[in-house]
């Protein structure tokens, strides 16, 4: 199964999000500026839609991925609270490497507990940030029970983008967090697009993103999440309208390689994604190429909401699901930047 749509999912309106306070935090980082939207017309024209532009994370406050928004917002609000906790975390790549570095940047120690098919590249990265980490024999759903026995027998703070009943507080600073990156595109383009394509992991991103268009008192464009095949939690879910656990296996959509909905997010997409579809690793690497020759460095975790465009728009039934006008404005996010 690879494909779910729920056209009346677009009338939901959820609450009122969050106000500006992770926008003005943000903001009054070092370095911080709005990522590009980038043109590409090219794609436009091969899915016949008005345009395409591509909402570029692959350089944000200093590292490749969007995560970085969500981590520093909740890193901040934890030491906030707890000031000079040390902290922990769970990830399959930029998550961990954003809380190290959120952490190095507050003078705090961070553990990263990472799954086992996590590249030796990757753990060098999150290490360089100052944290140790810590290989688990399992998945990234055992890595995150792992980070969070940790985080329960030290007394450190987790900081995870996932959410289940008695952690909740967290994973919603992460999301609001990841509202950045939306009220950016809304500044840019003045108006909102009618197709906002989301990857989707453990589902907090996606999360914000319905939040965010499914407020009341604004139009409400669709949304289509992505995620791989060997890992595709959300369009399970969605079918079978409750939560399920899916068996996850190695895929170069590393970021996305998650095998459980985040519990917060999940009522939100529930209600409120028009549809999700899953690509392969074929697909996302295909796509990964395209953009590269458009001039946007996206890895595949990134890449895979233009494989899933594809997969959406380029089968009949599934692009009348959609209901896109020939003159449709659609925003891909990539997540992350590719790696050289």
């Amino acid at each position: 199964m690879n494909w779910y749509c729920s056209p009346a999912a677009r009338d939901w309106t959820g609450p009122l999000a969050p106000g500006t306070a992770a926008q003005d935090f943000h903001r009054s980082l070092p370095g911080y500026a709005p990522t590009p939207l980038v043109a590409v017309p090219e794609i436009a024209a091969e899915l016949g839609v008005g345009r395409v532009l591509v909402k570029d994370e692959s350089a944000r406050l200093g590292l490749p991925a969007f995560k970085v928004l969500g981590a520093s917002w909740a890193c901040h609000q934890v030491l906030t609270r707890q000031p000079g906790v040390s902290l922990v975390t769970a990830t399959d790549g930029n998550h961990g490497r954003a809380v190290a570095r959120t952490a190095a940047h507050f003078g705090v120690g961070a553990t990263v507990f990472v799954p086992e098919v996590t590249l030796a590249g990757t753990i060098a990265l999150i290490a360089g940030e100052g944290a140790e980490v810590v290989r688990v024999d399992g998945d990234y759903d055992a890595a995150v029970r792992r980070a969070a026995e940790f985080s329960e027998r030290s007394g450190r703070a987790l900081v995870q983008d996932t959410a289940w009943d008695g952690y909740e507080e967290v994973p919603a600073w992460i999301v609001e967090g990841y509202r950045t990156l939306l009220e950016e595109i809304d500044a840019e383009l003045g108006e909102p697009p009618d197709l906002v394509v989301v990857p989707v992991g453990v589902g907090s991103l996606a999360e914000a993103v319905v939040r965010h268009h499914r407020r009341p008192g604004v139009s409400h464009p669709g949304v289509l999440a992505v995620e791989p095949g060997t890992a595709a939690c959300l369009v399970a879910s969605l079918s079978a309208g409750r939560p399920v656990t899916v068996p996850t296996e190695a895929t170069v959509m590393a970021g996305l390689n998650c095998g459980t909905v985040s519990g917060s997010a999940w009522p939100v997409l529930h209600a409120g994604c028009d549809a999700a579809v899953a690509v392969t690793d074929d697909e996302a690497l295909r796509a990964v190429e395209d953009l590269d020759r458009l001039g946007v460095s996206s890895g595949p975790s990134g890449a895979a909401t233009l494989a899933g465009l594809r997969a959406a728009l380029t089968d009949p039934g599934r692009r009348a699901a959609l209901a896109l006008a020939s003159d449709a404005v659609v925003v891909l996010l990539s997540t992350e930047g590719r790696l050289r």
